[in-house]
């Protein structure tokens, strides 16, 4: 390849381009080859069986106080969601269905709260379905003793670890699909996934890759979800076709997704968790009578931004006296931990390094989750915890 530079002819490096080219679509044939993988439970030896190359893991019978074998299944969740199916279940990852019955109280108050306004979603037109957009931060100002329940699930913060490591965001979105409503079209999730197919062709090919390592999809089951219902339609070992951001909207990648989709039944209190780049949708509500109703969970790695803005601070304004209490019983539990990892900011930055240096010895200063964990073993009172709070978020500005 060469290039006029005035007078003098370049001759110009034959490099690979850097952006997927408009002239050479993704393949198809390439696509059914990844998607008709098989999967097998000798990969996944601490699954309790795989359905539909869904593989499903009973918690009920790991016990949470034997961590030993906590590493071991994050290998696996790993391994699933980066090169395998790229979606897993977790049965019975709430077994107290009473806590999700008066969760299910709190989002049904403040559904009738917000019932005036008419809010579309990812599934239907405005008033047409129940949405609670950021329902982790109305959850939490609204009931906080079961928000510290809820969002204490070891389970929750094991599969968040798992593929984010630590210092994870997590957001949620309460969804209530009601009779009659149909399926999503199938696509792939936030970043890119919420982007039009002209704003992803400008970012370069390494990107396409980066941002399904940015998010962790998840749901939690708040009823049970027969087939019938609508649960997830999902496309295993979709995550791994590089070119999927930009293939899921085309008509014929669509039409492979309808015809090979899997779905899954879900018993309330089951979670299902899946790498955003996986191709999905939400199915059809076939019945006449019943409301399917899952807590969407978008958890966010601490490199990434996340879709909705959490007020940490008010939120342990809320919990600090609930949280305190669990700390007094439990000590640093890993239900404690499992709190502070979901209701506090564990990344530190952006900062004001002049005013917040870290100390000697260290690279970076104190977190949120820093903060309320030294609140915790010190006996911080909810004064004390709140100045230590406030006092960071002002020396951060710049």
């Amino acid at each position: 390849m060469s290039a006029t530079n005035g007078t003098a002819t370049v001759n110009l490096p034959r490099v690979p381009p850097r952006l997927y080219l408009a002239n050479n679509p993704p393949s198809l044939p390439a696509f059914k080859s990844l998607c008709s993988q098989t999967a097998s439970s000798k990969d996944y030896p601490l699954c309790s069986g795989i359905q539909s190359n869904v593989p499903i893991y009973d918690t009920s019978r790991f016990q949470l106080a034997d961590p030993s074998i906590f590493s071991s299944l994050q290998d696996e969740w790993h391994h699933i969601l980066l090169s395998g199916p790229g979606v897993l279940v977790l049965m019975h990852m709430y077994q107290d269905t009473s806590l999700l019955e008066k969760v299910n109280g709190v989002f049904q108050t403040i559904v009738a709260s917000e019932s005036a306004s008419t809010k579309g979603d990812h599934f239907a037109s405005g008033g047409k379905n129940d949405r609670v957009w950021n329902s982790f931060h109305k959850h939490g100002i609204t009931e906080p003793a079961s928000f510290i329940q809820y969002y204490s699930n070891p389970w929750l913060a094991l599969i968040c670890d798992a593929w984010l490591g630590p210092a994870y965001r997590i957001t949620a979105q309460v969804n209530i699909v009601k009779p009659g409503m149909a399926a999503q079209v199938s696509h792939r999730d936030y970043h890119l996934g919420f982007q039009t197919a002209e704003t992803c062709a400008k970012y370069p090919i390494p990107m396409h890759i980066a941002s399904q390592h940015l998010t962790l999809q998840g749901a939690v089951a708040h009823s049970n979800m027969p087939v019938e219902s609508g649960p997830t339609r999902l496309l295993p070992f979709s995550q791994m076709f590089k070119e999927g951001f930009m293939a899921y909207r085309l008509p014929e990648f669509n039409e492979y997704f309808l015809e090979k989709h899997v779905s899954l039944p879900l018993q309330m209190g089951d979670g299902i968790f899946f790498n955003p780049a996986l191709f999905h949708a939400a199915g059809a509500n076939r019945t006449e009578t019943f409301e399917r109703s899952a807590n969407l969970l978008q958890v966010s790695s601490a490199f990434g931004k996340t879709m909705e803005t959490i007020e940490s601070i008010s939120l342990v304004e809320q919990c600090w006296d609930g949280l305190r209490e669990k700390y007094e019983r439990e000590g640093m539990s890993g239900e404690v931990q499992a709190f502070v990892a979901a209701v506090a900011e564990g990344y530190p930055f952006p900062t004001n390094l002049d005013r917040r240096a870290p100390a000697p010895g260290r690279m970076a200063p104190d977190s949120e989750q820093d903060i309320v964990t030294r609140g915790l073993w010190e006996r911080w009172d909810l004064q004390q915890v709140m100045g230590a709070l406030k006092q960071m978020r002002q020396d951060s500005r710049a």
